[in-house]
């Protein structure tokens, strides 16, 4: 049976997620206040419902669940109420902005019995799915360290600083290939072109199973990099999102302290093959997979809590440096 998804603003991202349900069959209708973006919509896709009220998508009773592609201070008044009338619902990261409004959600989904999935889109990169696939078969050894770096000059923002803005694609990356809780958060930034708003963070992380890591962003950059680095006790593997091949590497290199003193092992670099498929498009397939009321494990609303608490965490301490 065909399922129809209402997606929630149709600006920035939304028009992506618009697209993508199209080519997938799941596009149902769309929702947003912008009446010239409306009129633009109703000729690009003529045969879903359009509406410039989310009450009065809710109330249609033809949808099977909704995607909220709105700015991150709307999330939780909208999401809330996709909840309260029982739709399962994917929300654009971050889930809210403070970690009360995140952890109401996620409790109100579990009393309604609602699917809340957030859009942490980098977990459905077939690259990350394949790092996580050699980590759990044991061909770096043990996990021991994790490092990103989100580099590139601009999209600046106005409302929220950059790490709000980039790190959580990389918080939720290191919590799905760590599978732990930080224990401990230092983060520390720059600020240059706007009061209050830092440009660049650094940010350390040490998590209950002895893993370690840093995430790195900024919008004050000169050129791009997306770069994510996964260090074990046998190998390495390293990301480079940013290179148009996007190659995934394989580096056998380790230290063997055998004798009692480092030695270094410099082993080949093997270029690792992974499915060419679209995140968005494996993200929005997931989520229409679920809407039968079968519980979502990758994503998920406790996945999305975790994300905030460490985004709220660092973020308090940006303040207190400035």
């Amino acid at each position: 049976m065909k399922k129809n998804i209402c997606v929630v603003g149709g600006g920035y991202w939304g028009k992506n997620h618009i697209r993508t349900l199209n080519s997938l069959g799941y596009l149902g209708g769309m929702v947003d206040s912008n009446l010239s973006l409306i009129e633009k919509y109703k000729k690009d896709y003529p045969k879903i419902k359009i509406f410039n009220e989310l009450d009065e998508a809710l109330s249609n009773n033809f949808f099977d669940g909704f995607v909220v592609a709105t700015p991150a201070e709307t999330h939780f008044k909208i999401a809330k109420k996709i909840i309260n009338n029982n739709f399962h619902l994917l929300v654009e990261k971050p889930l809210t902005l403070s970690i009360d409004d995140a952890k109401e959600l996620v409790e109100l989904s579990k009393i309604k019995n609602i699917n809340l999935m957030v859009g942490h889109l980098m977990l459905f990169h077939p690259a990350i799915r394949k790092i996580k696939k050699m980590i759990d078969e044991n061909i770096i050894g043990d996990l021991q360290y994790v490092y990103s770096n989100r580099l590139n000059l601009g999209k600046v923002r106005t409302q929220e600083n950059v790490f709000w803005s980039l790190a959580p694609h990389d918080i939720s990356i290191f919590d799905f290939l760590i599978e732990s809780t930080p224990k401990k958060i230092i983060s520390n930034g720059s600020t240059f072109l706007q009061k209050g708003i830092p440009d660049s963070t650094i940010t350390q992380l040490k998590y209950e199973n002895g893993v370690e890591g840093h995430i790195f962003v900024s919008w004050l950059h000169p050129f791009k990099e997306q770069r994510l680095v996964v260090i074990g006790s046998n190998a390495m593997i390293t990301f480079e999102d940013s290179l148009d091949n996007k190659p995934l590497k394989l580096y056998t290199k380790k230290f063997d302290f055998e004798k009692g003193i480092p030695e270094k092992i410099d082993g080949p670099i093997t270029l690792i093959d992974y499915e060419n498929k679209m995140p968005l498009s494996e993200e929005l397939e997931y989520f229409c997979n679920h809407l039968d009321g079968n519980k979502i494990k990758l994503s998920n609303g406790e996945h999305a809590l975790r994300v905030t608490n460490i985004l709220v965490s660092a973020s308090k301490q940006l303040i207190n440096d400035e």
